[in-house]
C-alpha cells in the first residue's frame, strides 16, 4: 500500500494515490500555507490511524532547488509575507459569510476532535487549557490560574485574527509552557526575585530574539526539521500529559481516601468514554450526523456529565477538590494586570537572557509579558483542527468500484473557507468565559475530571505518534504483517530497531531532564536532535531506509518558501505537468450536495472548477504521481 501524501493546510486530510490523478492547489493566500481547492475525485477523509510516510527516495541527498537557507536577506521574508497577503485582507473578512464559520467557531472554542487527535502530537482547546491552569496554579503558588490562561488565549486570538498573515492559526497555552513556567518559578522564587517581573523580562528579551529571527528570515532553517525530532517531542509531550494526570490524582489523597479513590474512578471513566467517542466518530456506526455530533461534542459532554456524576447518591457526600478560580476578569493573585517590570535588580534583568533563549528555541509567540500571563504559542493540532472544521464537504459516488461495491458513496472535501472571523470570534467567546457566572461553573469541575482529560490527551497523542506506530509494527506477528506495509520494504530489519532505539533514547533524555531542576533546558535536547538526524543518521542508514523510517514535516508546496525539505530535489520528483488532467477512472459524479456547503461555497466551487479547466501549465511541484500547482492570485475559494 502506497502511503498517502499530507496536504499543507488540512493536515488531517490525505490524498490517496491513484494513477494519473493530480490534485490541484490554488495560489498561496498566506505566507506559510496555500489556499486550496480540492477536486472531488482526489481528496477523501480517511479512517484508521495509518502513519503518513513519504514514498521511497523522497529525501536525501540534495537540497530542494539548491536554496541556501543561511543566505541572509534582511526583511525579505517579512516583505514577501505582506506582499502575498495584503491583496486578500479585505476578502478575508467578506469570506466569513459562510455557514461553516459558525460551527467552526463553536468547535474550536469548546471542543477537540478525538478522531483527529489520534493522528497528532498535541491537543489543545479550552478544556485542556483549564487542565494546564490547574497544573500551573499548583506549582507556581497561584501565580497563574484560569483567568491568566484564558486571557493569554484571547489576546493571541485577537492579534492573529486581525494582523497575522495566516489567520487560521490558533494560539494558546500548551503543555510545554507549563513546564517552562513552573521550572522558572522553582529557580527564581528561592532567590527572592519578583517572579512576574522576571517572566516579563524573559518575554521582552525573547521578543527581540524573535524579531531578529524574522528580520533575518531564519525560519528557513526549518528545512532541516523532520518527523524524527517531531515524533520524539510528541512522544515526550504525551508522557508529560500522562504524568500530570497521575500527579493531579496523587494530590487528591490530601482530602482523604474516599476523595482519592473517587477521583481515580472518575478519571478512568472520562478516559474510556472520551476515547470511545473518538472511535465512534471514525467508525461507520449510526448515521453520519450522529457520528459527527459524537465526534465533535463527545469530549466536552463527557466533562459536563462527570462533573454532575460525582453528585449522585452517596458520592455527593465525598469532598472533592475542584478547579480553583478567581474573580471575574481579575488576576488569580491580589495584584493588577500590568506587571511592574522595573521592580527587579539589574542583574536579574540579564539573568533572564538565557531563559529567553530557551523560550525562543521553542518559537513561542510572546507578546503578553507585560500582563503577567503565560506566553501563548501556535497550537500544533489546533490550527489544523480549525482548518478541518472550515472544510466544506460533499458526498460523491465512486464509479471506479466494481461489482456489489459499485456506487458506494464517500464524503470528500470541496474547499476550505479561509477568513479571519472564526478565530476572532472564538477568542471573544473565550473572553466571555472570564465572566463571573461562567467562572462559577468552571469551579464545579472536579480535579479528577481534569486528570482524566490529561489521560485522554496523553493516550490520543501516543496512539498517533510515529514512534508508537513503529513499536506496534515491531511487535506484530510477521506472518500477519502485509508486504505492502512501508516498513516491510526495509531489507535490514535491524535498521528499524536501531532507528526506534534512537528515538526512544532522545525521548528518554528529554523526559529525564524535565524531572530535575534543569527541566527548563529540554528545548536544547529537542534542538540537538535536528543536526543528529541531518548529519549523523545518514552515515548509517541508507537514503531508502530514511525515506521510510522518517518523513518531512510538511509537503514540498508548504516548504517551498524556505527552500524545500532538506535533501528533497523537487525537480527530480516525477509527475505530470497539467494539474487539470484527470483519468477517466477517477471521475466521480455528485450524488448529494451537502447542506454544509452553503450558497457561497457552491458558487465558489463552480468558479474554481472553471478556472481550473482554463489553466494549463504553471509553476508546478511534482511528487510521486501528485501535482500541487499554485494558481492565479485571484483565486481565493
Amino acid at each position: 500500500m502506497e502511503e498517502p501524501y499530507t496536504l499543507p493546510t488540512a493536515s488531517h486530510l490525505h490524498l490517496t494515490p491513484t494513477n494519473n490523478v493530480k490534485p490541484v492547489a490554488s495560489t498561496r493566500k498566506g505566507p506559510s500555507q496555500p489556499r486550496l481547492s480540492f477536486p472531488s475525485s482526489q481528496l477523501r477523509i480517511p479512517h484508521g490511524s495509518e502513519e503518513t510516510l513519504p514514498p521511497e527516495g523522497s529525501h536525501e541527498p540534495s537540497n530542494a532547488a539548491g536554496a541556501k537557507w543561511w543566505k541572509i536577506s534582511l526583511f525579505k521574508g517579512m516583505a514577501n509575507d505582506i506582499r502575498r497577503r495584503a491583496p486578500f485582507y479585505w476578502s478575508d473578512w467578506k469570506d466569513a459569510w459562510d455557514y461553516r464559520v459558525v460551527p467552526a467557531t463553536i468547535y474550536i472554542h469548546t471542543t477537540s476532535d478525538p478522531a483527529i487527535e489520534r493522528h497528532n502530537d498535541r491537543t489543545d482547546s479550552i478544556l485542556p487549557a483549564l487542565a494546564f491552569s490547574l497544573d500551573m496554579f499548583t506549582k507556581t503558588a497561584s501565580s497563574y490560574g484560569v483567568n491568566e490562561v484564558l486571557l493569554a488565549s484571547v489576546l493571541g486570538s485577537v492579534v492573529f485574527a486581525v494582523f497575522a498573515c495566516q489567520p487560521l492559526v490558533i494560539v494558546g497555552v500548551t503543555g510545554p509552557i507549563t513546564v517552562f513556567n513552573y521550572t522558572v518559578y522553582d529557580i527564581i522564587a528561592p532567590r527572592g526575585t519578583n517572579y512576574f517581573a522576571f517572566m516579563c523580562w524573559i518575554g521582552l528579551w525573547s521578543l527581540v530574539m524573535h524579531w531578529a529571527l524574522a528580520i533575518t528570515n531564519s525560519c528557513n532553517a526549518l528545512t532541516y526539521v523532520t518527523r524524527f525530532s517531531c515524533d520524539i517531542f510528541g512522544f515526550y509531550v504525551a508522557f508529560i500529559y500522562l504524568q500530570k494526570g497521575i500527579q493531579v490524582l496523587t494530590r487528591q489523597w490530601g482530602s482523604g481516601d474516599a476523595s482519592a479513590y473517587l477521583s481515580i474512578t472518575v478519571a478512568l471513566l472520562v478516559l474510556v468514554v472520551a476515547y470511545l467517542c473518538g472511535i465512534i466518530g471514525g467508525s461507520r456506526l449510526f448515521r453520519r450526523y450522529v457520528r459527527k455530533f459524537i465526534e465533535d461534542y463527545g469530549t466536552p459532554l463527557t466533562i459536563v456529565f462527570f462533573t454532575g456524576f460525582v453528585h449522585i447518591g452517596r458520592m455527593s457526600s465525598v469532598a472533592l477538590e475542584t478547579l480553583p478560580t478567581s474573580k471575574a476578569f481579575l488576576p488569580t493573585q491580589d495584584r493588577g494586570w500590568f506587571v511592574r517590570f522595573w521592580d527587579i535588580d539589574v542583574g536579574d534583568v540579564f539573568l533572564a537572557v538565557p531563559f529567553a533563549i530557551l523560550l525562543t528555541v521553542l518559537f513561542y509567540f510572546d507578546h503578553n509579558g507585560l500582563l503577567g500571563i503565560p506566553f501563548p504559542n501556535g497550537l500544533i493540532p489546533q490550527a489544523p483542527f480549525h482548518t478541518n472544521a472550515l472544510c466544506v464537504t460533499r458526498q460523491v459516488s465512486n464509479e471506479s468500484e466494481t461489482g456489489d461495491a459499485k456506487g458506494h458513496t464517500e464524503r470528500v472535501v470541496d474547499h476550505v473557507v479561509e477568513q479571519r472571523v472564526s478565530n476572532l470570534a472564538q477568542g471573544l467567546l473565550t473572553l466571555g468565559t472570564m465572566t463571573g457566572p461562567l467562572l462559577v461553573v468552571l469551579h464545579l469541575i472536579p480535579n479528577g475530571v481534569l486528570a482524566g482529560l490529561f489521560f485522554v490527551m496523553g493516550v490520543q497523542a501516543l496512539e498517533g505518534n510515529g514512534i508508537t506506530l513503529k513499536l506496534v509494527y515491531l511487535a506484530k506477528d510477521r506472518s500477519m504483517t502485509g508486504a505492502s506495509d512501508p516498513l516491510s520494504k526495509i531489507q535490514r530489519k535491524q535498521a528499524v530497531w536501531l532507528f526506534v532505539a534512537l528515538e526512544l533514547l532522545g525521548f528518554g533524555a528529554t523526559f529525564a531532564i524535565t524531572q530535575t531542576i534543569a527541566a527548563i533546558g529540554f528545548p536544547i535536547i529537542i534542538l540537538l536532535l535536528v543536526p543528529v538526524r541531518t548529519f549523523l543518521l545518514p552515515k548509517y542508514f541508507t537514503a531508502e531506509e530514511l525515506s521510510v523510517l522518517d518523513a518531512p514535516t510538511a509537503s514540498p508546496f508548504t516548504m517551498e518558501s524556505v527552500g524545500g525539505n532538506f535533501g528533497e530535489n523537487v525537480d527530480a520528483l516525477p509527475g505530470g505537468s497539467d494539474g487539470a488532467e484527470r483519468s477517466e477512472s477517477s471521475e466521480r459524479r455528485d450524488v448529494q450536495d451537502s447542506t454544509e456547503r452553503g450558497e457561497a461555497g457552491t458558487k465558489r466551487r463552480n468558479t474554481l472548477r472553471q478556472r481550473s479547466r482554463r489553466r494549463s501549465g504553471g509553476d508546478s511541484i511534482h511528487r510521486e504521481g501528485y501535482e500541487l500547482q499554485p494558481q492565479s492570485a485571484s483565486r481565493k475559494g
